[in-house]
């Protein structure tokens, strides 16, 4: 089952690196949405550091939505996917090597990049680190719910727009308790609570979530 994970990895990660244009697109609409808010709501640096981590997550879901389009439906046309199904490997274990690729070509730089965004909107050395620690403790729930809507909707005419509507509302919570982390530190609080949320729902989402995307393939497969 362990090798079974990291072959999956490792291939998903290879086949990221030979298509770096897709991975440099969802990063590059990650950058282009957050540009876009002084642009709404004017340079006021004060509007800016009041608002700017919510909209960071704002843009971080928006992101990832856009990237799950890849996450099952390239192997699903080369029948890729059915093998590995097939393979007599467990489907949890293939399911969550696609998606700890995912997180790794989408999550992480997405986390990473959000440190320069949140010197550009003068968030401060505390309200900084502590969005890049809720990104680093919520993303992986977004990919594992995305991954949810994306193995629903295989195959389906409009499978885009389905896989946002089936996926916003369930991730709602991680974007509330995220942005709720910075405010609480700008309030001179503790972000722990907020941060323990996010921990236990990625948690949640790792432990249920690779069990209903197997399912959801299988359907789909067939």
């Amino acid at each position: 089952m362990t090798g079974a994970l990291w072959a999956v990895i490792r291939r998903d990660l290879l086949l990221a690196l030979r298509q770096r244009g897709d991975v440099l697109n969802v990063l590059l609409f990650f950058v282009v949405v957050i540009t876009m808010l002084p642009l709404g709501v004017g340079p006021e640096m004060g509007t800016l550091r009041l608002i700017g981590a919510g909209w960071v997550w704002v843009a971080a879901l928006l992101a990832s939505i856009v990237s799950l389009a890849r996450l099952f439906a390239q192997d699903y046309a080369d029948g890729a996917l059915e093998q590995l199904m097939l393979s007599g490997q467990p489907a949890t274990a293939i399911v969550v090597g696609k998606i700890l690729a995912h997180w790794l070509v989408t999550g992480a730089p997405i986390t990473l990049a959000a440190i320069p965004i949140a010197v550009m909107f003068d968030l401060g050395f505390e309200r900084a680190a502590t969005l890049v620690a809720a990104l680093a403790l919520g993303t992986p729930a977004l990919s594992l719910i995305g991954a949810i809507g994306a193995a629903l909707t295989l195959g389906l005419r409009g499978g885009g727009v389905l896989v946002t509507l089936l996926v916003l509302p369930l991730t709602a919570p991680v974007l509330i308790f995220g942005a709720a982390a910075v405010e609480a530190t700008a309030g001179g609080l503790s972000p722990a609570p907020d941060f323990l949320f996010l921990g236990g729902l990625s948690l949640g989402a790792a432990a249920l979530a690779p069990w209903a995307i197997a399912t959801a393939l299988r359907i789909s497969l067939e």
